[in-house]
């Protein structure tokens, strides 16, 4: 952590903050609005922590927003992200060599993947300079963030979770959030399908304890570590040894039998009691909604070790762009040699941070058959974290730059049609909160890799078709088209919803010469010329078996919050907003520099 703070001062990357600020509430919210700006801002070290409630001061830094820019990325990963990617590439194509020569170049190579490896030493870490045992053991005293108001308590939200099998023969290094429930107990955040759940099933039916150990901060790049998608059984620090060619460097834990990196800041030790579940939640999560209070397995802690001179890392997740989108950047350009493994026709995907990552991939493919974009689908829905994608949208190889929306939206749309919709049903990430159930619900597929002539309506300005759609729809409250040049026009109308949405498109079709595509939102909370934070919203709030409605002509979308009224159960969350009375107060202190027209745009 020391030689990441020297890292991003010499290079311009860091804001110092001495001002007197609160783990609840004021530094995250600081921080949230730090890297919604141009570039992601700087990396933002609090200096003078304090947790207003207990009136406890820490003598520690707080360190956030490390990973918020492409800039900064790459400085943490010391290289950049391409070479990573080229290099792992090159590991799936190795073939055996021919000639002494190439034999030799081999040799060289292979030779120095031994530096993969992780490295277990004797003796204690610096990370085990300070020991805190039994009734010295205190949560509390570590500064653990309340990010939201409506958080359920302090989450440790940079947390490397490292796990084992029931036989020790795999490890796992993970990031879940982490609940601080009291002194010595954590909420374990791990959902069905990550690696320490399939752990924890293994002890639950052992009638075993689980240990956990849980480190913060160190090399940042432990923490990026924690959110490859690597697959099951494969340790996780393998690629911290493939980017530093040097092995991460182990040591023990004191009162579990898991080894963490020597130099973390952190380490916070303990065991899983199989059976005992706690209310764990809830969360503003990087969906940009509360994830609701469930039933999650809970850590008792055994130990806490720390550095002498320590900093506290930490992030804040709720609506888009966070320091999620830059961190998802490099692991989607970098993991993206082995997606190629299971799908190899694929030229290049993308995840839109304003989608929520899952809820949206845009992919580029060579299309070599009728029907390969569908298989494609399959594939995708099948294929590790790819299965909690929700919506996926195929385009042929001639598709301009995915990241290029204006242009991208374009095509698509000059190539769209209603037949282009392949709606299916599989698993959704435990975030999702649009589905009728849990973790389960629809998937859509749009097939744009073969040209279509599509004729396009007759435009009318948005103020006269609104005059039209208001005689049908007494409770539209607004309308918005975008793409009018393309052959689908999108129609965006803001309604208070007293009914049904099917019922309000069914009244929509005498109007369909004049529109392609209807988004139906609510009035409330959304700016519909805002296109960046409608499809923040839209892609959150639909579920494609019951919110997508096709005729020959027109298609319909029902981007509203369910209720009674669209016969949906579940209860539905509120949206992250920061607290208006701690911006106020920020504000009133000169600690606030966020522009207020930035504000409205990202709805904060």
């Amino acid at each position: 952590m020391q030689k990441t703070i020297a890292l991003l001062k010499k290079n311009d990357e860091l804001k110092i903050i001495d001002d007197l600020l609160d783990i609840y509430l004021e530094i995250p919210h600081l921080a949230y609005a730090e890297v919604k700006k141009e570039d992601g801002g700087k990396a933002l070290l609090f200096t003078n922590a304090v947790d207003s409630k207990s009136g406890k001061t820490f003598e520690e830094p707080i360190l956030m927003n490390v990973f918020g820019s492409y800039k900064r990325c790459e400085l943490l990963f010391g290289r950049t992200i391409e070479s990573v990617a080229d290099e792992i590439t090159k590991l799936l194509h190795m073939k055996p060599p021919s000639g002494f020569m190439n034999k030799l170049a081999m040799a060289g190579e292979l030779f120095s993947l031994k530096n993969i490896f992780p490295k277990k030493r004797n003796g204690e870490g610096a990370c085990q300079e300070l020991k805190y045992l039994e009734s010295a053991i205190n949560l509390y005293d570590i500064p653990v963030l309340t990010t939201w108001e409506q958080d359920g308590g302090p989450f440790i939200t940079m947390g490397q979770v490292y796990t084992q099998s029931l036989d020790g023969e795999m490890v796992n290094l993970g990031m879940y959030r982490l609940q601080v429930y009291d002194k010595n107990h954590l909420g374990m955040h791990w959902q069905i399908h990550k690696d320490s759940s399939h752990f924890f099933d293994q002890y639950q039916k052992a009638g075993k304890k689980m240990p956990v150990s849980i480190a913060i901060g160190g090399n940042p790049l432990y923490t990026w570590c924690a959110t490859a998608p690597l697959p099951y059984g494969v340790n996780e620090l393998l690629m911290y040894g493939l980017i530093t060619k040097k092995p991460a460097k182990l040591v023990k834990s004191l009162t579990t039998p898991l080894y963490i990196p020597e130099d973390v800041d952190y380490v916070i030790e303990g065991w899983v009691n199989t059976s005992e579940l706690r209310v764990e939640g809830p969360f503003g999560d990087h969906t940009g909604y509360y994830t609701l209070a469930e039933h999650y397995p809970v850590l008792e802690v055994s130990a806490i070790t720390m550095k002498k001179k320590r900093v506290y890392l930490a992030t804040v997740v709720g609506k888009p762009p966070l320091e999620d989108k830059y961190m998802g950047w490099a692991t989607g350009k970098i993991f993206f040699p082995l997606l190629k493994t299971t799908v190899p026709d694929l030229l290049d995907y993308h995840m839109p941070e304003n989608a929520g990552f899952h809820n949206l991939i845009l992919a580029k493919m060579q299309p070599l058959y009728k029907g390969h974009a569908k298989q494609f689908m399959h594939a995708f829905w099948g294929a590790g974290q790819m299965s909690f994608v929700k919506h996926a949208i195929f385009f042929d190889e001639n598709a301009p730059k995915l990241e290029s929306y204006e242009t991208i939206s374009a095509y698509a749309l000059n190539r769209f049609t209603p037949k282009s919709l392949f709606i299916s049903e599989g698993i959704l990430d435990a975030l999702d909160h649009s589905s009728p159930e849990t973790l389960v619900g629809g998937k859509l597929g749009i097939d744009l890799t073969q040209a279509k002539r599509v004729e396009a309506p007759e435009i009318l300005t948005s103020e006269a078709l609104f005059a039209k759609v208001k005689e049908l729809l007494p409770e539209a409250k607004g309308l918005n088209q975008f793409m009018l040049r393309t052959a689908n026009p999108i129609t965006v109308i803001s309604i208070q919803k007293q009914k049904n949405v099917r019922e309000y498109f069914d009244a929509l079709l005498p109007l369909a010469a004049f529109m392609r595509i209807v988004v139906f939102v609510d009035e409330a909370k959304n700016d519909i010329s805002n296109g960046y934070m409608l499809v923040w919203r839209v892609t959150n709030n639909i579920d494609a078996q019951r919110d997508i409605f096709i005729t020959e002509s027109l298609v319909g979308v029902d981007g509203t919050n369910k209720n009674n009224l669209d016969g949906f159960t579940r209860e539905w969350p509120d949206d992250v907003t920061c607290t208006p009375s701690v911006v106020a107060s920020l504000k009133e202190r000169g600690i606030w520099d966020f522009d207020e027209k930035l504000e409205a745009y990202y709805q904060l």
